[in-house]
């Protein structure tokens, strides 16, 4: 069931989302050579708890880091830990928050010293994807339609689209639904509505769309080895259009 936000719980949903992106911003400037991914998880940890918020990541089904942090070919749910960052590294952040009972989530790629221009071909065409959804977003669209301009974008781009995860609904609860793959053809699925509330999050791979899961349990890595990007903004369905409830 989609739950659809009255204006006490977007209000909610705006301030979790702006904790959040503050505190996203704070680690990606913190990413550079020689820091460990465990050195970005502090920052972030530092960041939430000044915020006054939680990590909505810490625990969850386990998971054993504040914030993940997904290096070259790794695409999400990357574990902090000793990994050091380098120079020619692609540093995915993914930042999720929980604050007075709502949560915020979003994320970003930073390129450190990458002269590749196919990887960063990869990132641009990832963060245009992330544009491309949120501008497909109004009332009375289909759900379908932001996953097709999200593929549309990618396509476009050469870029393989991860097809086993998806965007999805959030508010007091991380996931809700309904899910919103980054693939499709448009006209189909839920009828977007005044109060729906769902992040974009497109996962692009440099090559194959194919994934897997590290024996940790939780890293996803490309099948080929290749780089991968991951974008993120939450977003509110308003009257008249869309609102990005992660600014940055």
């Amino acid at each position: 069931m989609i739950v659809l936000k009255n204006a006490r719980q977007l209000d909610g949903m705006r301030e979790s989302g702006r904790l959040a992106a503050e505190v996203l911003a704070e680690v990606c400037a913190a990413v550079a050579p020689g820091v460990t991914t465990a050195d970005l998880d502090a920052v972030a940890v530092g960041a939430i708890r000044s915020r006054g918020a939680e990590s909505a990541f810490l625990n969850y089904r386990g998971f054993p880091g504040s914030i993940c942090v997904s290096v070259n070919d790794e695409v999400i749910h990357g574990i902090p830990g000793g990994r050091r960052i380098g120079l020619g590294d692609v540093v995915s952040v993914d930042v999720g928050v929980r604050y007075r009972g709502f949560h915020g989530d979003n994320a970003e790629t930073v390129l450190v010293g990458v002269t590749d221009e196919a990887v960063i071909g990869l990132v641009e065409t990832t963060r245009r994807a992330l544009q491309a959804g949120i501008q497909a977003v109004a009332p009375g669209r289909r759900l379908s339609d932001v996953s097709h301009a999200i593929e549309r974008v990618a396509r476009a781009g050469g870029c393989g689209v991860v097809e086993e995860y998806v965007g999805h609904g959030i508010g007091t609860a991380l996931h809700e639904e309904p899910q919103v793959p980054n693939f499709g053809v448009p006209g189909r699925g839920p009828v977007l509505k005044d109060g729906m509330v769902f992040c974009i999050e497109p996962m692009f791979n440099r090559g194959s769309r194919k994934v897997s899961v590290l024996p940790d349990g939780w890293t996803v890595v490309t099948c080929d080895g290749q780089v991968a990007a991951h974008c993120e903004h939450m977003v509110a369905v308003v009257p008249g259009g869309v609102e990005i409830l992660t600014p940055r």
